[in-house]
């Protein structure tokens, strides 16, 4: 874990989203929301000092050595953009996208974390990361993720020509969603929600303000906490139904909708 405090210019916002899954479920419907996420990006330059991007936004990515996924460009040419205007950018390595390596260093300038780390911003601590593998159970995909991370067996799956390599992880991708979709669109309950349970026994070994994740694809603004030292749990939902985001404007911290579907929030806090 590291944690490393900035303090964002007076007026700047730091905005944090996640989930885009580019690549799926077809062509046509990940153009689509590409060009919504451009939009948004455009929108959030006008008064954004830093981005973060919290994992996942493709549905499959890996880097050969030369070769890196077809297709993306309006989304690689923004963030492109968008760090050339000097705008610090940010990218959580996820579930579906934990194999990056060096080119979004290299080609575009983000900083790139492969765990939760916990930051400090205009004097908030946030505890943020993706999400996948944390909390209680799991253990079969925990398993897995060792197994993904291991440098050995990404060299061994880097010796198959892209198109097979590609092809393989692309079919695995489609069967994980089809696994856990309906799961991913149930509030399961305080008790039940394994981050909201991760971030309990958080709080305990690393006091912080906010929790800050993606992953569970649902939009949740959950206190864990009461007064007086008010402890919340976000999740920033997706950019497949819900076009979710969470934005730090000074002190504040609040989760907010791209398209009108803020009745769609899940909280527990008070109107």
């Amino acid at each position: 874990m590291r944690s490393t405090d900035r303090l964002a210019p007076r007026g700047n916002k730091i905005y944090f989203l996640s989930d885009f899954h580019l690549g799926a479920p077809t062509a046509a419907e990940s153009l689509q929301r590409e060009q919504r996420i451009c939009q948004f990006l455009d929108q959030a330059a006008l008064d954004a000092a830093e981005i973060f991007l919290m994992g996942d936004l493709f549905d499959f990515w890996y880097e050969y050595k030369k070769v890196v996924p077809k297709g993306y460009v309006r989304l690689l040419g923004k963030l492109a953009t968008l760090q050339d205007a000097e705008i610090k950018l940010h990218l959580f390595v996820g579930n579906h996208d934990m194999w990056v390596k060096d080119y979004f260093q290299q080609e575009l300038g983000l900083h790139v974390y492969y765990d939760p780390v916990t930051i400090v911003r205009n004097g908030q601590r946030l505890h943020i990361g993706h999400g996948d593998g944390l909390g209680p159970g799991d253990t079969g995909y925990k398993w897995l993720k060792r197994i993904f991370r291991n440098p050995i067996c990404q060299r061994l799956f880097g010796w198959l020509p892209p198109v097979i390599g590609i092809s393989i992880a692309a079919f695995f991708s489609r069967q994980s969603r089809a696994k856990t979709g309906a799961a991913e669109e149930v509030f399961q309950g305080p008790e039940r929600e394994w981050l909201i349970s991760y971030c309990k026994e958080r709080m305990a070994l690393d006091p912080v303000d906010y929790f800050l994740f993606g992953h569970r694809h649902l939009p949740i603004d959950w206190e864990l906490s009461s007064d007086p030292s008010i402890v919340r749990y976000i999740n920033l939902g997706d950019w497949i139904r819900y076009y979710s985001y969470a934005v730090l404007d000074g002190t504040s911290l609040s989760l907010k909708f791209f398209t009108d579907q803020q009745h769609k929030l899940i909280t527990n806090r008070k109107p």
